[in-house]
């Protein structure tokens, strides 16, 4: 998108900026404002993306069919809530292996334990050597390692048994299905997405030339060109590193916990951030007449007559005014209301 469409699109919104705002434009007799230079804030649009703060991808970590969903796009899930199976009839099979293998090793101790028993009831008799007895107790304290060895093989097998049943790491919606049923599942391969509603940011990034400017971005302005919403930004966050191929730095704006209609991550936002103070030639959103892209003015020239011009505007600047680009100079007059004007 060009600077120009950038600017007429935000100019289509009319935002009060807190803190330093203008006053109006006083008006006289003949229903017109005069076209002054104003201090306002300096504001950097940046273009900005909705993402979730809490978002996670459930992916598959034993290989297997998918055989079972439980829940679909749109869907709200807790936190430990069930959400796909996988096929676990291999899984299944070694969870029993490994059983047998704890019961055989277990049998195994049981016997070393009573031939060391023997064993060192013979030597007590002098019937065999302590040779024997130290064999023994050798056989039967490996027998207690293999049982130790077959409980952990156990224990891995149930938990990755365990793994056959994909579950919801936070509360939050599923944001879509990455598999269908029937599908191979493998280790590290995603099966659903999820994210938290509550909880969502605008994320965008500025020039490097703007981070000497950024310890004054306490606070910031979401706009959603798509409804026409403005947002104040609960938080403002300054990534510490840059992108060296982009020259650019990452910012981050946390939004209000309340639920906004519409508003889904992938959305596309601009951040307006304010980098300081700046003297800007300003006029009331009401004069603008837009049909279109076209933007224009009734200036009122002699005895008050009215003449259609075409401006170039940018940013809100408060109060109900609008920077102007181009068009106008200062001192000059504009109807404020330019369709009765006409």
């Amino acid at each position: 998108m060009s600077r120009l469409n950038t600017i007429l699109g935000i100019g289509l919104l009319s935002v009060s900026l807190a803190g330093h705002a203008a006053p109006p434009l006083a008006t006289a007799g003949d229903g017109g404002a005069q076209v002054t230079l104003r201090e306002v804030d300096e504001i950097y649009a940046a273009d900005a993306v909705i993402e979730a703060v809490n978002q996670a991808t459930v992916s598959a970590q034993i290989s297997g069919n998918v055989t079972q969903f439980l829940v679909d796009a749109g869907d709200r899930v807790k936190k430990g809530q069930l959400l796909a199976r996988i096929d676990a009839r291999d899984t299944d099979a070694q969870v029993a292996a490994r059983r047998a293998g704890v019961a055989q090793a277990e049998a195994m101790m049981v016997q070393a334990r009573q031939n060391y028993e023997r064993t060192r009831s013979l030597l007590d008799k002098n019937f065999i050597s302590q040779a024997a007895l130290d064999k023994a107790d050798a056989d039967y304290r490996a027998a207690q390692a293999e049982v130790e060895a077959a409980r952990a093989a156990n224990v891995q097998a149930s938990t990755a048994r365990s793994h056959a049943e994909l579950r919801s790491p936070i509360d939050g919606v599923v944001t879509r299905r990455l598999m269908e049923v029937g599908e191979l599942a493998a280790p590290g391969r995603a099966v659903i997405a999820l994210h938290d509603p509550a909880a969502l940011r605008a994320v965008g990034s500025i020039p490097q030339y703007l981070l000497a400017k950024s310890a004054k971005y306490s606070g910031a302005r979401v706009v959603l060109p798509s409804s026409r919403q403005v947002i104040e930004a609960t938080k403002v966050t300054v990534l510490p590193a840059s992108d060296p191929r982009l020259l650019s730095t990452q910012v981050r704006a946390d939004l209000p916990a309340a639920a906004i209609p519409g508003l889904t991550p992938g959305v596309a936002a601009k951040l307006l951030l304010t980098t300081g103070r700046t003297k800007k030639l300003v006029v009331p959103e009401a004069a603008l007449i837009r049909r279109g892209e076209l933007t224009a003015v009734n200036v009122l020239v002699a005895e008050g007559r009215p003449q259609l011009r075409q401006v170039r505007v940018g940013l809100p600047a408060g109060n109900g005014l609008v920077e102007v680009l181009a068009g106008l100079t200062e001192g000059e007059r504009v109807a404020i209301d330019p369709l009765a004007a006409r």
